[in-house]
């Protein structure tokens, strides 16, 4: 059998890869970034963030399922999916198209500063599947200092799928620029994120017998080739594109701290401490929907046809300004100043474009094949929207024992009128059986308005007008790690008022009423040489599952072998499985690209099991991989995460990292 040409390339790279990566005789590797961080909205303060060099687990970000242990996806690499673990879920956002795409696309909460002493470099290249169902993703970040205050950062990201099913292929360019200027007096730190994806969309497959059951739908014949099995779409494309723009900067007003020598009395270090600052804040975001379908017998699909009944082409626009202006008092500036405290003002002006209609309402000079308009006058295709917030926020971030975060704001002018805020934590760390012990407690309150989306929609196969109150959030929860066992305990409760969701038709839909969420969770690790277990079991329970569908019970375990070979060889052998109960899973609605609940089929009760070996080599990383390896051998076969889009089928992937310090 001929091996492919993507993974003679990956052989080839990771020969030269180990090459690169093994360091001179007796030499050890340079270190990894000497500082990494994140920035947190609203004022951009910093906080600390791992740089990526971990062994453990490195196949699973290409396994399209197993980005939590309750994933709906369906099915390709960087399609559509919805994180069924609540507790993980964001709520909705301002463009909801993104939303089933906000696991692979650039976002701030996403973004990593670097401060390093020698530039670095990383390299990444998977690759899996035959060449009808190849799956391939590049990778490659580079950071470097322009001077010790100053540094500069890059990254780029190539995603390529052709699908194990007809029509479902993906593929994407993410990018990104980072800076930042640390000095006495200023501050800077901008970044700029881009991203373009498209993908086929099949509408899942026609009949879930060819997956469960093909014997029957074949006269006996048991097995079958993913690619021969029909779909329900042939040539629909949903493509999502977008940029998003922040440059934080502040000014420090402080004074200058001299140290002398005691002897000669000369000036040993002169060292300027802030005690207050004045913050800009300037973010820009705009993104784009496009939905198409070119086939008009596909157009049976749907059940209204509001401009065409051959030809869907939507267009859905959206643009963000926003600037927050800033000042704060600075935490440690003396020893009286333990926490930092701060207050802001915001205003953000949002516009939208939607598809221009320009049938006739009614009449005779509106076709007959097209939907009846719903609307009693015709909806306007652009709208705006302004809002204004003042805010607070309070930090002690300094310390190792007792750390608070809090901040809070309110809407006061424009469509934000009314809207509440607030969100904090705490975090202790007790030492005990020599370790450190961290709890963290954490709240957080919302009283938002509806996405304007939401309110206000046009489209060929969908169009609703709404008047949706604000929707109120209140959660509650506390996470204990104890480091010296290998454990973390998480629980938490929320309580939802106004919920919106889409239903069974793919329209949003309020609930009236209050829908409790209670979620656990226990991560435990387990080693005893060179057999280790690591579990994580999440039990969730909702009280309204025809609001808020959850499978109440996923677990997570995975057991292997790691040990070092020839002292260098890092190595990580095992077997692992996400698994959950059966529920009501949400379907999915390619035109708006939403998730929409259903009570007609469950999905769930299926392991999704993966073989894999991990390398590490010095600065070189690397995996083989069996996705899915329990296809046919243990479960039932029903593999379905999302109703009609069944899970990938078995599939060999291997990949390489290389961690570059130049």
């Amino acid at each position: 059998m001929k091996m492919n040409h993507s993974i003679l390339s990956v052989l080839a790279w990771l020969a030269v890869a180990m090459g690169v990566a093994l360091p001179a005789s007796g030499a050890d590797p340079k270190p990894v970034p000497s500082t990494s961080w994140k920035l947190v909205e609203p004022l951009g303060l910093r906080e600390p963030a791992e740089f990526d060099t971990l062994t453990y687990n490195i196949f699973q970000q290409y396994v399209p399922s197993a980005y939590s242990p309750a994933f709906a996806i369906t099915g390709n690499q960087t399609s559509e999916a919805i994180n069924m673990v609540y507790m993980d879920r964001e709520p909705m956002s301002r463009f909801f198209f993104n939303d089933a795409k906000s696991f692979w696309i650039p976002s701030a909460e996403k973004v990593r500063f670097y401060n390093t002493a020698i530039p670095m470099s990383q390299l990444s290249y998977t690759t899996g599947g035959g060449r009808e169902i190849a799956q391939d993703w590049f990778r490659f970040l580079f950071s470097g200092n322009i001077s010790p205050k100053a540094q500069v950062a890059v990254n780029f990201s190539y995603p390529y799928s052709k699908g194990s099913y007809n029509n479902q292929a993906s593929k994407g360019i993410l990018w990104g620029i980072e800076g930042s200027y640390l000095g006495d007096r200023y501050e800077m730190q901008a970044f700029l994120n881009a991203y373009n994806m498209i993908n086929k969309e099949n509408g899942g497959i026609t009949d879930d017998l060819y997956i469960t059951d093909p014997a029957k739908l074949q006269g006996g014949i048991s097995k079958i080739n993913p690619r021969t099995i029909p779909t329900n779409l042939n040539a629909a494309h949903s493509r999502i594109r977008g940029n998003e723009l922040s440059l934080n900067q502040r000014y420090k007003v402080g004074f200058w701290h001299t140290e002398r020598d005691s002897v000669t009395d000369s000036i040993v270090r002169r060292t300027y401490v802030p005690v207050s600052s004045f913050i800009w804040t300037f973010d820009y975001a705009d993104g784009r929907h496009r939905f198409s379908n070119s086939n008009g017998s596909d157009e049976d699909f749907w059940e209204n046809h509001y401009f065409s009944t051959d030809l869907t082409k939507d267009v859905t626009r959206y643009s963000a300004v926003r600037n927050t202006l800033g000042v704060s008092l600075l935490e440690g500036f003396n020893k009286y100043a333990k926490a930092g405290l701060a207050a802001f003002i915001t205003h953000e002006a949002r516009r939208y474009y939607q598809t221009a209609d320009t049938m006739p309402l009614s009449g005779p000079d509106r076709p007959a094949t097209l939907t009846p308009y719903p609307l009693a006058e015709r909806m306007a295709h652009r709208g705006s929207e302004q809002l204004v917030y003042v805010g607070a926020q309070l930090t002690k971030q300094q310390g190792l024992t007792f750390n608070y975060d809090a901040t809070a704001r309110l809407g006061i002018a424009g469509a934000a009128a009314g809207e509440v805020y607030a969100d904090g934590g705490i975090t202790t760390r007790i030492r005990m059986l020599g370790d450190t012990v961290s709890l963290r407690a954490y709240g957080k309150f919302a009283n938002q308005t509806a996405p304007y989306l939401m309110n206000n929609y046009v489209s060929n196969h969908f169009i609703w007008q709404n008047d949706f109150g604000k929707t109120r959030r209140l959660r509650l929860g506390g996470t204990l790690t104890i480091p010296h066992t290998g454990t973390r305990i998480g629980a938490a409760v929320e309580n939802v008022q106004n919920h919106i969701y889409f239903n069974s038709a793919g329209m949003p839909v309020q609930n009236g009423g209050s829908v409790q969420v209670v979620s656990a969770r226990l991560d435990q690790n387990l080693r005893w040489k060179a057999l280790n277990w690591r579990n994580t079991i999440i039990y969730q329970t909702s009280s309204n599952q025809d609001v808020i569908p959850l499978p109440q019970l996923a677990v997570y375990s995975n057991l292997f072998l790691q040990f070092k070979v020839a002292h260098v060889l890092l190595v990580q052998m095992g077997v692992d499985v996400d698994w959950y109960t059966r529920y009501y899973a949400p379907s999915y609605q390619p035109a708006t690209m939403s998730f929409c609940n259903q009570k007609e089929v469950k999905c769930g009760n299926y392991p999704f099991m993966n073989a894999y070996v991990d390398f590490k080599l010095s600065r070189a990383r690397f995996f083989v991989l069996f996705s899915h390896v329990n296809q046919g051998l243990l479960g039932n076969n029903d593999y379905f995460a999302v109703p009609h889009y069944p899970l990938n089928p078995r599939r060999f992937q291997m990949g390489v990292t290389v961690d570059f310090i130049n």
